[in-house]
């Protein structure tokens, strides 16, 4: 009996685990965290060279910034 209270538990904890890293990962995606891991696969797929992290983050303060913005 109770190894199938534990079988369960421990399912439970993975499914719960399996949960929260789909869950962080999804913020990640939302909040742009990963854009550079993603720049930098396509960068290489490409056989260009790709920027640092600085550089890149720069590049795309400056890309948004950079345009008026006539809101409010």
């Amino acid at each position: 009996m109770t190894e199938n209270r534990a079988l369960t538990t421990d399912n439970r904890d993975f499914t719960l685990l399996r949960l929260l890293r789909a869950l962080w990962h999804y913020v990640r995606e939302g909040a742009g965290e990963n854009d550079y891991e993603h720049y930098r696969i396509r960068a290489l797929a490409r056989g260009e060279s790709p920027a640092d992290a600085v550089e890149f983050y720069i590049s795309r303060l400056e890309d948004k910034y950079s345009r008026p913005n006539r809101c409010c």
